[in-house]
């Protein structure tokens, strides 16, 4: 992250410009993660697709996390870590949920997925959240909130990959697992994801915390 966000981030009044920079981003990302979580559910269940329901539910979650960094920026360092914490955690629930989606889906034997619609909407999720990815590049080192923003940005746009692969899979064989071990494969990648946000959270609010005493 550039400037006074290399470590602590931004606080109140050290750099405004970086802070408007940042919030003018939040937002533009809050915008297209909404939509596109709108656009992709519809076709998720039009095409049968548990890879593109799975996506469709990390834009949701993804424009629900830039909302809070917005409510959170510039404030204390205590209170990012702890949004950064929020932000792993659910990312954590909805890693576990696409995983027993899928299983279930696999066991009952669900129907072959819409190969060329899981191929179309993959693609413009892509296309939407490299976009994403590129703008928030710069804020990619620094406290925990912006981290977690960085690494949900970074993972839909692994997953939009892996949704094409997994439609061309789907299109290949003509059954369903491709679609089923792409989910999977998303799931555990929010779960490492959520990890790794929620260590560093953790680390920030230890190094916060007010001694018993002071």
């Amino acid at each position: 992250m550039a400037g006074c966000c290399e470590h602590d981030a931004c606080v109140p009044g050290a750099d405004q410009k970086a802070n408007a920079a940042w919030r003018r981003a939040l937002w533009i990302a809050l915008i297209v993660n909404a939509a596109m979580f709108a656009a992709e559910i519809a076709a998720g269940f039009a095409a049968s697709s548990s890879a593109l329901q799975a996506d469709a539910l990390d834009f949701l979650g993804d424009a629900a996390n830039y909302a809070i960094s917005l409510g959170v920026a510039g404030m204390g360092l205590a209170v990012r870590s702890r949004a950064a914490f929020a932000k792993g955690a659910s990312l954590l629930v909805l890693g576990l949920w696409v995983i027993g989606s899928a299983g279930w889906r696999a066991a009952a034997g669900g129907s072959v997925p819409h190969a060329e619609m899981m191929g179309v909407v993959g693609f413009v999720a892509l296309a939407a959240n490299a976009g994403v990815a590129i703008m928030l590049f710069r804020f990619r080192r620094g406290d925990a909130d912006r981290r977690a923003v960085w690494i949900c940005s970074r993972n839909d746009a692994i997953g939009n990959v892996a949704v094409i692969a997994a439609a061309l899979g789907v299109f290949g064989t003509g059954t369903l697992w491709p679609d089923v071990i792409v989910a999977a494969v998303m799931a555990i990648l929010a779960i490492t994801g959520s990890w790794t946000i929620m260590r560093q959270a953790l680390r920030e609010m230890r190094g916060t915390a007010i001694p018993a005493g002071a």
